[in-house]
């Protein structure tokens, strides 16, 4: 208790201090331009020697593959998480994981040439949007992430590869950004949109969402370590689904 007193008798004559002491900095219109203008060079500098895609991720990966995989798996962190997780799922069947973790669709269309059609898989299975429902990169449309798919699926056309869309899977709210509301209801309606696109474009839709989500949208219990990304027990009920819409095109 004698020591609490102390520090608050040496401590007050400070703050008194930095009161009576305390100074408006006042700057002109022209020095505010100035500082504006240092300011602004400095985030131009930083934006130029980022890696806003992350290419740098897969790229060693992707130069010392020793055989052609057979399908690559495109994502976020769930796709990331899994080929991490549960690495014999990939390896034993010649699959490429190339998910990232925090990407959205825009992301993963500027690195689908390097970590997709470079790689020359007979099929890629793209599973995004998670991280456009919670804005990691900024405001976007479902109609405009939908698009980023889209479009993803059209360049792996034009190689020669399959593309097979996957549902996003369940979120019951991410923990990154709670301030975005009815993660769960934005989930299924984009969902909803993903299986009219392949429909129409006759494309496979991989539904994971069925199989992960309780009635009201969100995850099953226990399959998920956060509401949102699965565990192994997640990717347990995940692989069975991926494998049979797999085997309709590459065997084992």
């Amino acid at each position: 208790m004698k020591k609490v007193i102390l520090s608050i008798l040496f401590l007050l004559p400070l703050t008194l201090m930095a009161q009576e002491n305390e100074v408006t900095l006042k700057i002109s219109g022209e020095e505010y331009k100035q500082l504006e203008r240092h300011f602004n060079g400095k985030n131009r500098a930083a934006q130029r020697n980022r890696d806003w895609a992350s290419f740098w991720r897969y790229e060693k990966a992707n130069a010392e593959l020793t055989q052609t995989p057979k399908v690559v798996f495109m994502g976020n962190s769930i796709t990331d998480n899994w080929a991490r997780m549960h690495k014999e799922f990939f390896e034993e069947n010649n699959f490429a994981g190339r998910g990232i973790g925090g990407q959205t669709t825009s992301e993963m269309l500027v690195r689908f040439q390097a970590d997709v059609i470079a790689l020359k898989p007979k099929l890629v299975l793209i599973m995004a949007g998670t991280n456009d429902v919670a804005g990691n990169n900024g405001m976007i449309t479902l109609e405009h992430a939908v698009q980023n798919i889209i479009s993803m699926c059209e360049l792996a056309k034009v190689h020669g590869i399959r593309p097979l869309v996957c549902s996003v899977p369940p979120c019951a709210g991410f923990n990154w950004a709670p301030e975005v509301k009815d993660a769960a209801g934005t989930i299924r309606t984009m969902n909803n949109m993903l299986k009219a696109y392949c429909k129409k474009a006759k494309i496979d839709y991989v539904d994971y969402w069925t199989a992960l989500a309780k009635p009201d949208g969100t995850m099953k219990d226990g399959i998920s370590s956060d509401g949102c990304h699965p565990t192994l027990d997640g990717y347990a009920i995940m692989e069975p689904i991926a494998l049979k819409a797999i085997r309709k095109y590459v065997k084992k």
